[in-house]
C-alpha cells in the first residue's frame, strides 16, 4: 500500500473538540475525571445488581404468594361447602390488586402444567409444590395447598408482575447511587481547587522570578510533591539571587580592570599630546603606554574565551600534543617571571614525554593562568611548583603549587566561579581580575576534564586540573 496516499482530512469538528481538551485545565480535568469514575461507578453497580435485584423481587414475590395461598386455604376451610367461589372479598381484592389467579381444584382432577393427579397423593404425604413453572406459555409463580377435604387450592402470579416490584427496588437504589455521585462529583470538585491552588501558586511564584522578583518564597506544605516543586522553587530563587550577587561583583571587578589600564593609557596620552613629556622620556611613557594596552588585550581576549566557551563557535583545534614538552616551554617563561619577583619555580614531570592529543594553545592558557595566579598570590620569596604526570592511561595531571596564603575550603568549593575569590579577597591580599580561575575551569571542562582546588604541602593553594589524552579519537 503507498506510504504516500492522500489522507482524509480530520473532522473540523473533532480538531475543534481535541484542540479544547487539550486546553482544559488541570482543575477541570480531575472534576471531569472525577465525573466519569462516578457515572462508570452507577453504571457498573446498577448492571451487576439489577440481577440479583430481580432475583430478590421473585423470591420475595413467591414468600408473599405463599403467604397468600395459606390465607386463601384457612378462609376456604372455614366456608360450608367450600368452592372457587367462597374467597372472602377482601382477600379475593388483594389477590386480584397482585395480579395472582386462585384456582379450586377438586380431588382427582388435573389443570395440565400445574397440578396432577399425582400431586394431591404428594401433597397429603407433605411435598412443597411451590416455585416458578412454566404455565400457558408464560413464566409464573405457584403456591399450591392441600385442603382437608382431598381438594386443593392453587395461586398463580405471573413472573413478570414480580418486574414491578424490582424495578421499585431498582430506582431506590439507583436514586441512591445517584445521590452519592453527586456528592463525589461534589467532592472532586472541591479537591480538584484544593490541590491546583499550590500548582497556581508555583506558577505566579515561577512568573515573578522570571521578571526579576526574588523575595519570593512559598511554603513547604502540602503533598510531597508540592512540597518538593515548592522547594524546588525558593532553591532556585536562592541559587538565582547567588548568581545574580556574583555576575555583579564580576562586572565590578572587571570594571576597575579595565579602568585601571585605560587611566595610564589616556593620562599618558594627555601628556604627550600636551608637551608635558620630554622629548628623552617620549620612548619610556611609549613603552608604558604599550605595556597597558597589552595588559589590557589580555584582559579582553580572557573575557571573550569565557563567554564563548559555552558556545558552539569556541575554536578547540586537537592535534597531536607532547604535555610535558607544553610544561617545559613554559616554566622557562615562568622561570624567569618568578626571579624577578624573588620566587623559585620548580618543574616536575613524571616523565620527559607525555603524548596524547588535545589543543595545545589552550593547554597552554591552562598553565599560564595558573602560574599567574599562583606568581600573584604568593609573596617573596616563596616557591611555585608545576607538576606534569599521566597517572594512569587516558588521562593527563597538571598541578600548580604555591607557598602562598593558601585557600579554605570553601574558597576551594567556589575557586573556579569568576570573581568570587576576587570579591572575598579584594584589599586583603593581591588579586586578578576574577577571570583567571574561571576560564581555567571552563577550559578544562571543554578539554574533557575537570578542576579541582585544594592546599598545597608548600603551605599555600594546589589547583589540580585532570585533562583526557584521546580527544578526538
Amino acid at each position: 500500500m503507498p506510504t504516500d496516499a492522500p489522507r482524509k482530512p480530520a473532522d473540523p469538528v473533532i480538531v475543534n473538540l481535541r484542540n479544547r481538551a487539550h486546553g482544559l485545565s488541570l482543575n477541570a480535568r480531575i472534576a471531569l475525571v472525577t465525573v466519569a469514575s462516578a457515572v462508570v461507578a452507577v453504571l457498573v453497580a446498577g448492571a451487576i445488581s439489577y440481577p440479583l435485584i430481580r432475583q430478590a423481587a421473585q423470591q420475595e414475590s413467591l414468600g408473599n404468594l405463599q403467604r397468600l395461598a395459606d390465607a386463601t386455604a384457612v378462609a376456604l376451610e372455614r366456608q360450608p361447602g367450600p368452592g372457587p367461589d367462597q374467597i372472602p372479598n377482601r382477600l379475593a381484592n388483594t389477590l386480584r390488586s397482585e395480579d395472582i389467579t386462585a384456582l379450586y381444584v377438586p380431588r382427582g382432577a388435573s389443570i395440565p402444567g400445574l397440578l396432577g393427579a399425582g400431586d394431591f397423593v404428594r401433597l397429603q404425604a407433605g411435598a412443597v409444590l411451590d416455585g416458578q413453572v412454566s404455565y400457558a406459555g408464560d413464566e409464573v409463580l405457584v403456591a399450591v395447598r392441600a385442603l382437608t377435604d382431598g381438594n386443593a387450592v392453587v395461586l398463580t402470579q405471573p413472573v413478570q408482575a414480580t418486574g414491578r416490584l424490582a424495578l421499585a427496588a431498582l430506582a431506590r437504589f439507583a436514586f441512591a447511587l445517584l445521590v452519592g455521585a453527586a456528592l463525589a462529583v461534589a467532592f472532586g470538585l472541591l479537591l480538584a481547587r484544593r490541590l491546583t491552588r499550590p500548582l497556581r501558586d508555583a506558577a505566579q511564584a515561577a512568573k515573578r522570578l522570571g521578571a526579576g522578583d526574588r523575595d519570593v518564597e512559598l511554603a513547604v506544605t502540602g503533598p510531597p510533591e508540592i512540597a518538593e516543586l515548592n522547594e524546588a522553587l525558593n532553591e532556585l530563587r536562592r541559587d538565582l539571587a547567588i548568581s545574580e550577587g556574583r555576575q555583579r561583583e564580576f562586572l565590578l571587578s572587571i570594571s576597575h580592570e579595565l579602568r585601571t589600564p585605560l587611566t595610564a593609557i589616556r593620562g599618558y596620552a594627555e601628556a604627550i599630546t600636551d608637551g608635558v613629556v620630554p622629548v628623552s622620556e617620549i620612548s619610556a611613557k611609549g613603552a608604558i603606554v604599550q605595556s597597558e594596552a597589552n595588559r589590557l588585550d589580555l584582559l579582553v581576549a580572557d573575557l571573550l574565551d569565557l563567554a564563548r566557551l559555552d558556545a558552539v563557535d569556541f575554536s578547540v583545534s586537537i592535534v597531536p600534543v607532547d604535555y610535558a614538552a607544553i610544561a617545559t616551554a613554559a616554566a622557562a617563561v615562568w622561570r624567569d617571571r618568578s626571579e624577578r619577583e624573588g620566587m623559585e619555580l620548580r618543574l616536575e614531570l613524571g616523565a620527559s614525554s607525555i603524548q596524547g592529543r588535545s589543543d595545545p594553545t589552550r593547554v597552554r592558557q591552562i598553565i599560564d593562568n595558573l602560574c599567574a595566579n599562583a606568581l600573584r598570590v604568593t609573596p617573596s620569596p616563596g616557591v611555585l611548583v608545576l607538576h606534569v604526570s599521566a597517572p594512569q592511561p587516558g588521562w593527563v595531571k597538571i598541578e600548580v603549587r604555591d607557598s602562598g596564603p593558601g585557600l579554605t575550603p570553601d574558597d576551594c568549593r567556589v575557586a573556579f566561579e569568576p570573581a568570587e575569590l576576587y570579591s572575598r579577597y579584594q584589599g586583603i591580599r593581591r588579586v586578578g581580575t576574577g577571570v583567571g580561575l574561571a576560564l581555567v575551569g571552563r577550559l578544562s571542562t571543554r578539554l574533557g576534564g575537570t578542576a579541582h582546588a585544594g592546599s598545597a604541602p608548600e603551605g599555600g593553594a594546589c589547583f589540580t586540573i585532570y585533562l583526557a589524552t584521546n580527544l578526538g579519537i
